[in-house]
């Protein structure tokens, strides 16, 4: 079982990138099932559209987690509520649309568990992350309820994000972070066989500050004439990691960082 998981996909540059180079990518790697975090899918590099989310889904994609933007585009309130294939954090308020975890179809006919949360540190309000984790644990287990199950925590901080790695050790077969739009270079498998990465990084222009026109981004930290942030436009590098599984356990046997196009091209 292959599992390529994306990191944010930001404005129209990493949509245009994703569009054109996921099914290949798919082909060339043997790819089961796709996750991609879109929260910064939006031309405007905030929140994720109706449109843009057909769009995602119609190339490759299989499910799209989101985190602290997923209401920035005020018509995913509603459409949300009938996109099971589009999440939100399970751990926002329980009245928010939407659901924070689902469990769906692959390729081999395999069951799949995608477990949406946000981390608490320097981030928006939201319930008690790891109390969350633990729940969804008691309720949920991996060869019972699924066959594999992959949990986006979209967070701020290093060891927020490592901690529920270890909560999920065992119970998950890829724990992986969003949100900072920067690759890390620890990805490995956890004692009990669950595969970790701090940050998937994004898809998007990487010439740029986090995805944002760096003009921009550079006249705002020094106060002078600025305007709201929007994305760069150049050629996006698609950044994520490729997990491969085993079926029996549904725990990971590999983990590799893949990084393909734009500035930062390491795959061919």
């Amino acid at each position: 079982m292959n599992i390529l998981f994306l990191g944010d996909i930001v404005g129209n540059s990493g949509c245009s990138a994703i569009k054109k180079h996921l099914p290949l990518i798919i082909k060339s790697k043997k790819i089961n099932f796709v996750v991609a975090n879109g929260e910064n899918a939006a031309k405007e590099g905030v929140g994720i559209t109706e449109n843009i989310t057909h769009e995602l889904l119609s190339c490759g994609i299989d499910v799209i987690t989101t985190g602290n933007h997923v209401w920035d585009q005020k018509e995913t309130f509603k459409f949300i509520k009938n996109q099971k294939r589009l999440l939100r954090p399970l751990n926002l308020s329980s009245d928010a649309p939407g659901h924070g975890f689902g469990v769906f179809d692959s390729i081999g006919g395999y069951k799949v568990g995608v477990l949406n949360l946000m981390g608490n540190v320097f981030m928006k309000k939201c319930d008690d992350v790891f109390i969350k984790s633990k729940k969804f644990l008691e309720e949920n287990k991996i060869k019972d309820n699924y066959d594999f199950l992959i949990v986006d925590l979209h967070g701020e901080i290093t060891s927020e994000k490592m901690a529920i790695g270890h909560v999920f050790d065992g119970e998950a077969t890829f724990v992986v972070g969003t949100h900072t739009h920067v690759p890390t270079n620890d990805g490995r498998i956890l004692k009990k066989g669950t595969a970790y990465l701090t940050d998937a990084g994004m898809c998007g222009d990487y010439d740029s500050v986090i995805g944002m026109n760096a003009e921009n981004s550079l006249n705002r930290f020094y106060k002078r004439d600025s305007v709201k942030h929007f994305p760069a436009e150049g050629e996006a590098s698609i950044c994520g990691a490729i997990i491969e599984a085993d079926p029996k356990n549904g725990l990971a046997s590999k983990i590799s960082q893949f990084i393909f196009g734009g500035q930062l091209q390491r795959d061919i």
